[in-house]
């Protein structure tokens, strides 16, 4: 009968990488061994680390819409003591409120999706706020093929795509059009949103942005397209995009942990 200890207090005779946190550990420094998982963790790190919040995908834009809905309902009440009721009854929230309420709508719809993708080597995060600002990042997938900050666009019935402007005499421009309007700014945030992952997870493990549109009106064949860098996909091409092999299978959990750390659920 074997009855060595599990885990036991050493020297590292060679370098080797904290399980829990990801930390590199030189040949010389004191760690736990840990015997039936054959791997090391730091004299500081617990076995057992807490449980990491995926947060609830599209919780800060439902609740931005509430409280543009509670004053207005306020404001009109206040001014027409009497009537407040019937006018609100009779009248609908402005776009720049309901537009709130659609974006909620495809946040939730396809954080449910991605949930539903979730195992071992494919960990998400969902409403994680972009520190010092009022934005935030919709949904974050951590897969073996990498990291994939996920903006999520709900535009029913329209068509995203990429209109490609200059050329040989003029710098070439390649602008996201959603039906016939200019949506480039969309873009513009993506790439904001991989900047910062990137700076919290290294250049090690690819960073890749995606606009997800939800409910919009893709064509029967083909239509995912690369705009800047960035994916434009609808929701069943991000599960096949997601579902990939990749090699960073053994760097999944400490990438999640540690954009969870870093990233608050907003």
């Amino acid at each position: 009968m074997d009855d060595a200890p599990d885990e036991k207090r050493t020297r590292l005779r060679y370098a080797g990488t904290c399980r829990i946190c990801g930390a590199a550990l030189d040949a010389g420094t004191e760690a736990v061994y840990e015997r039936s998982l054959r791997s090391v963790r730091c004299l500081t790190c617990s076995p057992t680390p807490a449980p990491v919040e995926s947060g609830t995908a599209g919780a800060s834009a439902r609740r931005e819409h509430e409280r543009r809905r509670a004053k207005r309902e306020g404001r009109i009440r206040a001014k027409h003591p009497k009537l407040g009721g019937l006018i609100l009854a009779l009248s609908d929230d402005p776009q720049s409120t309901t537009a709130w309420k659609s974006g909620a709508l495809g946040e939730e719809r396809l954080g449910q999706r991605l949930d539903g993708l979730a195992s071992d080597t494919l960990l998400v995060l969902h409403d994680r706020r972009v520190p010092g600002t009022r934005a935030n990042i919709d949904h974050i997938a951590v897969t073996p093929t990498g990291v994939y900050a996920i903006d999520a666009k709900r535009y029913v019935g329209q068509r995203p795509s990429m209109r490609v402007e200059g050329g040989l005499l003029r710098p070439r421009v390649e602008k996201l059009m959603v039906g016939s309007r200019d949506r480039s700014k969309l873009v513009d945030s993506v790439l904001t949103q991989v900047d910062l992952v990137r700076s919290i997870v290294g250049p090690e493990v690819p960073v890749t942005g995606i606009l997800c549109f939800v409910e919009a009106d893709w064509p029967l064949i083909g239509g995912a397209f690369t705009i800047r860098g960035v994916e434009v996909v609808w929701p069943k091409k991000l599960s096949t995009l997601l579902a990939a092999e990749g090699p960073h299978t053994s760097a999944v959990v400490h990438v999640h942990r540690s954009l969870a750390t870093a990233l608050s659920q907003a």
